[in-house]
């Protein structure tokens, strides 16, 4: 009976000490809490690519328009296409607006999709904001014969992925609906990786890269010709590539179609930056304004000219919206990309 009463007690103040947590951080004033702390800037990609050029572009400058003036400090946490360091926010890292990350834009999709790698809720992060919502694209090494959309229907070729991400999706989905036949390699642990892939001719294609990361990554490439633009995935076609196809516009059926364009939402998410669950109303306020100001930094804006980097910034309210919306896409859609994407599941 006494060791019952005891349990009881325990929980109870466990308890009680759970509600006041979030109390008692709010308490402390937004300027104090930060003053003189390294916030840790978890990114869920290797060195060099672009999730890890964003976020350490934004890490840069961020810092100065948080009360307190902070360090970011941006930190590796590669693994599972990301998913290690969503899992780490989700489920180790303090829930008080002390750390920030970045993961891949189809972390909410997969969720939506239930798949069983996601043991975190996408829904419950506070989402602060994405410096770049741009169209993806698959792009091919030209050497390779991967020509057009016509020429990938013809043989076999091999595409590099960085686990079950947009980059094995989108080829799974053209497997499916267009008649290609992609092998999809998924053991690469980044962009980077797939592309130094490419140039040795161990895959042809990348299953997918931002445009605007082709663009300040790799000029020389395109100029020279050197990759293909295949076809691009977003909503609607990018204003400098009205010559690609947009995979949305490749079926026309209304239930496939519904399907890719769950598929293509992810581009507004971008390269976005997030931080946990329960973070203090007043902190996250002060993480989003601290973020839409660097979007407006002089220094901010001339780093990314000089890198040649593209801005089309998505604030952290409107980031926070379009996850909630992909959790309210009706469940044929679901179902039937679910479907679609089923072999990649069944190859884990």
């Amino acid at each position: 009976m006494r060791k019952n009463v005891l349990l009881s007690c325990c929980a109870s103040l466990a308890a009680a000490m759970s509600c006041a947590a979030p109390a008692a951080l709010a308490q402390v004033p937004v300027e104090s809490f930060y003053q003189g702390k390294n916030l840790d800037m978890y990114i869920g990609f290797t060195v060099g690519g672009t999730y890890d050029t964003y976020a350490r572009l934004v890490g840069a400058h961020m810092g100065e328009h948080i009360p307190g003036k902070p360090r970011i400090i941006p930190k590796q946490m590669v693994g599972a296409g990301s998913r290690a360091a969503a899992a780490h926010m989700f489920r180790l890292a303090p829930q008080d607006g002390s750390q920030l990350a970045t993961s891949d834009q189809a972390i909410a999709l997969q969720q939506v999709l239930k798949d069983p790698g996601i043991q975190f809720d996408t829904n419950k992060f506070i989402w602060i904001g994405n410096p770049i919502a741009d169209n993806n694209t698959m792009a091919a090494w030209t050497a390779s014969g991967a020509t057009s959309m016509n020429a990938v229907k013809q043989r076999t070729y091999v595409v590099g992925a960085n686990g079950i991400t947009a980059s094995a999706q989108y080829p799974q989905a053209m497997n499916a609906l267009l008649g290609t036949k992609f092998k999809i390699v998924t053991a690469y642990p980044g962009g980077t990786d797939i592309n130094l892939a490419m140039e040795r001719g161990e895959v042809a294609i990348r299953g997918q890269n931002s445009w605007s990361s082709w663009k300040s990554q790799h000029t020389d490439w395109l100029q020279d010709k050197r990759i293909t633009i295949l076809v691009q995935i977003g909503l609607e076609k990018d204003r400098e590539l009205q010559d690609v196809p947009l995979l949305l516009d490749l079926t026309d059926d209304p239930k496939d179609k519904a399907a890719l364009r769950l598929l293509s939402a992810p581009t507004a998410i971008g390269r976005p930056l997030f931080t946990t669950p329960n973070v203090p109303a007043e902190r996250v306020a002060a993480l989003r304004k601290a973020f839409d100001d660097t979007m407006k930094d002089p220094a901010f804006l001339a780093s990314a000219k000089k890198a040649n980097m593209d801005l089309n910034p998505v604030s952290g309210v409107q980031l926070q919206k379009i996850v909630n919306d992909l959790f309210q896409t009706p469940p044929e859609a679901v179902q039937r990309l679910k479907d679609i994407l089923a072999p990649l599941e069944e190859g884990r």
